[in-house]
């Protein structure tokens, strides 16, 4: 064997190494790709970026209400009065914790002016409608801060096999060139495959943080809910105990 030799097949493994890896990159996979994964990768994609934007919009907006909620707390327990805490708050109430004390209030004060707390059985339907009015509140509240919320659930549970589906198709595409081909050589079908499997990279890419962000926002919008029902109680025991003293 001519020495001389080893170093040009060396140098040839080399350059064909480097250019492997740059066909390689997430851009030539994407780029080689069919137009069915194409449109796989670019839904997954969108949802991705989709999911984080709630993501963001939601833990920003759950730690206002938070503080928003814990302000007023602070003010409705600090014995000032409830007719002058409604008169400030208005018809403009800055969380749905103020909202909560902004219906009741409202319904309170109908119903007094009317003298609809004359008898017992007046004083008892208005404790009901107070109540009523609260609860549907609280529930159209929930809905609003429970909002894309199933899109998360979505992409979570879905983008995997949407993910799959583009590597079942890219395999397909695989085999199809080697049956075109007639080479079962590795650098026939690894292109393929890589793009395959760079469509399931993505969607677990979409998938986990949704996941992740689901349970972790599901719990925490849970825990706030509980927090506002606590408030409806606290405050239906309040009105109880008012009604009772005008006996």
């Amino acid at each position: 064997m001519d020495p001389t030799a080893l170093p040009p097949a060396i140098d040839s493994v080399t350059l064909g190494g480097t250019a492997a890896v740059v066909q390689m990159s997430a851009w030539h996979l994407f780029m080689q790709a069919d137009w069915i994964v194409k449109s796989i990768m670019i839904g997954l994609l969108a949802a991705s970026f989709w999911s984080w934007a709630i993501i963001f919009e939601k833990v920003r907006r759950l730690r206002r209400l938070d503080a928003e909620a814990s302000d007023f707390e602070d003010t409705f327990w600090s014995g000032g009065s409830l007719e002058d805490l409604y008169d400030r708050i208005g018809n403009r109430p800055d969380g749905p914790m103020e909202g909560l004390f902004a219906a009741a209030m409202r319904e309170w004060r109908r119903s007094t002016a009317k003298g609809l707390t004359a008898t017992e059985s007046m004083r008892a339907a208005l404790q009901q409608r107070i109540e009523r009015v609260m609860n549907t509140t609280l529930s159209r509240e929930i809905e609003r801060i429970d909002r894309h919320m199933i899109f998360l659930a979505s992409v979570g549970s879905t983008a995997p096999f949407v993910g799959l589906f583009g590597t079942v198709w890219g395999i397909m595409n695989s085999f199809q060139s080697i049956a075109v081909s007639k080479n079962t050589s590795l650098a026939v079908v690894a292109p393929g495959i890589a793009e395959a499997l760079f469509a399931t990279a993505i969607g677990l890419v979409a998938a986990i943080p949704a996941v992740i962000a689901y349970n972790k926002l599901s719990g925490d919008i849970n825990r706030y809910a509980g927090r506002l029902e606590a408030f409806i109680n606290d405050f239906s025991a309040i009105l109880s105990r008012q009604l009772q003293e005008k006996q």
